[in-house]
């Protein structure tokens, strides 16, 4: 059975591992998995009343389930919100949240630097359905003060941005907007309600792709819409309820048990990400860093009022453009290429090739985002390995070769049937000798392929090879 609730306010670590549990009558320790997508009834009438409202009782997965009310009780008591909805993806929610609110004729006043989906939306989906669309610079004030001169009905930013981690002052834009009959819309991903808390300094909706630091090991997607238990309830259910971008019962899950270890994964690759950045700011190679807690970012100050951290991000730009860019990334040894972030392991990408390609050129270079940068998640590996593999590449990228090492994935591979070659195995009587086959005769005489050695993951080894 539950234990009663405790009479103090919990602090995050403990949400994070206890928050929104829930226990069926077996009492088991960990979050019950409820993989089933409708639920029976007693009786017609509880149905009937079930779907009136008059009695709780879940209906159907798409509606609601068990394993997804703990994930969104725990994250809403995380961020400090009335309510809470999960989706299937981070984009699912960043579109439920919109398209929940906005109706024909309305408005929205958009930061400029956003993840290439969210401007895509705000650009060229919302347009469609006849609402009106308007990009503001999000660190220049002056530019929100002029764009909620006229009505507005909802804001999108996202601080730090993705991916040059540009900062919006958010209780002065979260003003102004509600001002202008704003309701205010805070894309947190970057800095995880750990390192920030947009509903303290007045935004009304943030939203999360929990495929990223909530899961944290690149196993499955989701998405989260928090905010006002009226709004939730009355705006974005119904918009969930009927369109369908529910998450999983095992993906919510998964992501449950990776909240457990949140507090311990950010902390430590934020720490990471400031000695990369440090270390980054010495190298000729590269041309600038960005990373809101080094004391040469243009919004230091407003980093160290609103954040409690620098983030697990750190984006740069090398000298000589894609082509350095490219010689770099290739010639990292232990940090993937993947265009994923908040995950265990670190991971790099090109954002103007890959995040923000659909993005113009034109805007691309508006944004900051050139030929040579590249955005870094960093991961949980020790920091020294990071700093090593990030410095022999720079080396190669400026045309200095280092010296030559393994592909990691090939010294795994050969690591792991080292051992077993060498085991001796013990000797067993010789048998009888038979009087060979000509047809064996013939293969035992073809001579023996050269250098032949087992592979376990071939298709992994030959990508490293080709890399």
């Amino acid at each position: 059975m539950a234990k009663p609730a405790s009479p103090r306010p919990l602090r995050p670590a403990t949400q994070l591992v206890r928050g929104g549990q829930m226990r069926t009558n077996l009492d088991e320790t960990g979050e019950a998995l409820f993989l089933t997508s409708g639920f029976v009834y007693d009786s017609a009438l509880q149905a009937e009343q079930t779907f009136t409202g008059e009695v709780e009782h879940f209906q159907y997965s798409r509606f609601g389930n068990p394993t997804v009310q703990m994930l969104e009780a725990r994250l809403a008591l995380l961020e400090g919100a009335e309510a809470c909805r999960a989706t299937a993806t981070g984009m699912a929610a960043v579109s439920a949240a919109m398209l929940a609110h906005l109706k024909a004729g309305d408005r929205v006043v958009a930061s400029r630097a956003l993840f290439g989906s969210c401007y895509w939306i705000v650009a060229n989906l919302l347009p469609r359905y006849g609402i009106q669309t308007e990009f503001v610079d999000g660190s220049d004030l002056a530019q929100w003060e002029a764009a909620f001169r006229r009505p507005c009905q909802m804001v999108l930013l996202e601080t730090p941005s993705n991916p040059m981690l540009e900062l919006v002052d958010l209780k002065a834009v979260c003003d102004l907007a509600h001002k202008a009959g704003a309701v205010v819309v805070v894309d947190n991903v970057f800095a995880t309600p750990l390192l920030q808390k947009p509903m303290r300094l007045g935004a009304d909706v943030v939203v999360y792709s929990a495929t990223k630091h909530f899961d944290g090991q690149g196993r499955v997607l989701g998405g989260a819409v928090l905010g006002s238990k009226k709004w939730v309830e009355e705006v974005l259910q119904p918009f969930i309820r009927n369109t369908g971008p529910a998450l999983s019962p095992f993906n919510a899950w998964v992501i449950l048990k990776g909240l457990e270890t949140l507090h311990l994964r950010v902390p430590a690759m934020s720490r990471s990400a400031a000695t990369i950045a440090q270390m980054l700011e010495e190298r000729s190679e590269v041309e600038q860093v960005c990373y809101p807690f080094l004391s040469s970012h243009p919004q230091y100050e407003l980093a160290k009022k609103q954040m409690s951290g620098g983030g697990t991000l750190v984006s740069f730009a090398l000298k000589g453009g894609k082509e350095t860019a490219f010689r770099f990334l290739d010639a990292l040894r232990v940090i993937d290429i993947s265009n994923n972030l908040g995950d265990s392991k670190s991971l790099i990408t090109h954002p103007a090739t890959t995040t923000h390609s659909k993005v113009g050129a034109e805007e691309r270079a508006r944004l900051g985002i050139s030929d040579g940068a590249v955005r870094l998640s960093v991961g949980l590996e020790d920091v020294e390995d990071l700093v090593e593999d990030i410095a022999a590449a720079l080396d190669v990228a400026a045309g200095n070769p280092a010296p030559k090492k393994k592909p990691l994935g090939r010294m795994v591979v050969e690591d792991s049937v080292a051992p077993a070659q060498a085991v001796a195995k013990p000797a067993r009587k010789a048998p009888a000798k038979k009087k060979p086959r000509p047809e064996a005769s013939a293969e035992a005489a073809k001579p023996a392929a050269p250098d032949a050695e087992p592979e376990l993951f071939p298709a992994a080894t030959q990508r490293r090879k080709r890399g």
